[in-house]
C-alpha cells in the first residue's frame, strides 16, 4: 500500500517562494515516478510537474516552466516542488501522485494520490 502526504502549503504574496514536500511510504520509493498536480474547485486536475524514478527525467507544464523545480530524495522517500516567483493564478490545491518509473502528464496514469495541500497566493 502506497501513501503520499503533502505538506508545505500556505498563504504567500505574489513573487514569493514556497516549497512543497510529499512524503512517500509503502513499496520501494525508487520504483516510482512522482508528479505534482493542482486543482481548483470545479476545474479539472492540472499537471504541474513530474520526476522519474531516478530523477533523471523531469517534466513541467508550460505555465510553471522556469519558475518551479521538482526534485526527489530517495534516501528520505520525499519529493519536493520548489515554487518561485509565485503568481495569483498559482493558487490551488496541490496534489502529489505516484506511478511506476516514468514520467507522465496525464492524471489518469497515476496510481496513487495524496490528500492535497492548499497554496494561496495573494496580490
Amino acid at each position: 500500500q502506497v501513501q503520499l502526504v503533502e505538506s508545505g502549503g500556505g498563504l504567500v504574496q505574489a513573487g514569493d517562494s514556497l516549497t512543497l514536500s510529499c512524503a512517500y511510504s509503502g513499496r520501494d520509493f525508487s520504483d516510482y515516478a512522482l508528479g505534482w498536480f493542482r486543482q481548483s474547485q470545479g476545474k479539472e486536475r492540472e499537471f504541474v510537474s513530474a520526476i522519474s524514478w531516478n530523477g533523471g527525467s523531469t517534466l513541467y507544464a508550460n505555465s510553471v516552466k522556469g519558475r518551479f523545480i521538482i526534485t526527489r530524495d530517495n534516501a528520505r522517500n520525499t519529493v519536493y516542488l520548489q515554487m518561485n516567483s509565485l503568481k495569483t493564478e498559482d493558487t490551488d490545491v496541490y496534489y502529489c501522485a505516484a506511478r511506476p518509473f516514468t514520467t507522465r502528464s496525464a492524471a489518469g496514469q497515476y496510481d496513487y494520490w495524496g490528500q492535497g495541500t492548499q497554496v494561496t497566493v495573494s496580490s
